[in-house]
């Protein structure tokens, strides 16, 4: 089980809910926010100001520790 950025918030989520935790971790607070749900990672990661190479890492380096 692997994350893409073009994947939705809503998507990972589903995936797998800890996920939430590490985008937390990285500012993106906005997590329970209805809106993001649709909002693929990498557009999350371009209104955050954040390195979208450096969350997908995190994100699955999470998923691979499950």
């Amino acid at each position: 089980m692997q994350a893409t950025k073009d994947m939705t918030i809503g998507e990972l989520l589903m995936m797998d809910r800890s996920v939430g935790a590490v985008l937390m971790q990285n500012g993106m607070h906005c997590v329970g926010c209805p809106s993001s749900a649709g909002e693929t990672l990498e557009e999350a990661s371009m209104v955050h100001g954040m390195d979208i190479d450096k969350l997908m890492k995190e994100i699955n380096d999470h998923l691979a520790s499950k």
